[in-house]
């Protein structure tokens, strides 16, 4: 299995800033923020699966997108997993006319080009012998993390996450874990915000990994435009005996 990193900036403002998206092989994405707009036609067009972690704009911006641009050049709906809370936001706020239409029901109800499909926490679903289960993650609207399993090795991603301890008892009981990807968005000096908006910062980030009691390469994601080296040095002045390093865009991963 290989996971490609499409996009994993905190925002925009640069050929290297996009935001969250993972490819899997070439079917399947996790989450679908702008990253997912250097894809080419004929690549949008093998994405059969979608997996949001939230309903924030930066993780599900391209979402309508890939369906307007490759629904009806499909035999077969976007299956976009995402907790029933999630999706009733997507359909209440984006696919519902106003914001975009609603291709639950384009071009007919019985042949649509997107179907939604509910997931729970824990509850893992099998795409052709990959697994991918959602994860508990603290935020400010409904929200998962998500793990990536192989059989060979698994893959975590936070997705956007306060504290908390249910993510970690989760991590904690992945035996194959081989790497975790999770969210720094703020440096120190912003920890209010960060607190207020459900996030982290460098020293909240290393009470969450005082946590993990697993041995993982851990990889920092959705760092702010303008404050990454910040971020950064704060979080690697800290690091204990994690020694996170940055994702980027294009990092290929192999489990």
């Amino acid at each position: 299995m290989k996971i490609r990193i499409l996009g994993c900036s905190g925002g925009i403002g640069g050929p290297h800033l996009r935001t969250t998206s993972f490819l899997i092989d070439q079917d399947i994405l996790i989450d679908a923020g702008t990253g997912v707009g250097d894809l080419s036609f004929a690549e949008l067009l093998q994405i059969d699966h979608v997996f949001i972690t939230h309903s924030h704009l930066d993780h599900v911006t391209s979402l309508a997108f890939i369906v307007d641009s490759v629904g009806d050049r499909r035999d077969r709906p976007l299956i976009v997993h995402a907790t029933q809370a999630t999706i009733e936001i997507l359909h209440t706020h984006i696919f519902n006319w106003v914001i975009w239409p609603d291709f639950t029901v384009l071009p007919s109800e019985d042949k649509p080009f997107l179907i939604f499909s509910p997931i729970h926490a824990g509850q893992a679903i099998d795409i052709g012998g990959r697994k991918i289960t959602p994860l508990p993650a603290n935020h400010t609207v409904p929200a998962v993390g998500y793990q990536i399993d192989s059989g060979h090795g698994s893959l975590v991603f936070s997705g956007d996450t306060g504290p908390c301890p249910d993510f970690w008892a989760a991590v904690n009981k992945i035996e194959n874990l081989r790497y975790l990807i999770i969210e720094c968005a703020f440096p120190n000096q912003e920890m209010p915000l960060a607190k207020a908006s459900l996030h982290l910062c460098p020293s909240m980030l290393m009470d969450e990994l005082a946590q993990l009691e697993r041995a993982a390469k851990i990889l920092i994601t959705h760092l702010k435009p303008g404050q990454i080296e910040l971020t950064m040095n704060e979080i690697q002045a800290g690091v204990g005996v994690h020694h996170p390093a940055m994702l980027q865009e294009n990092q290929v991963f192999e489990i």
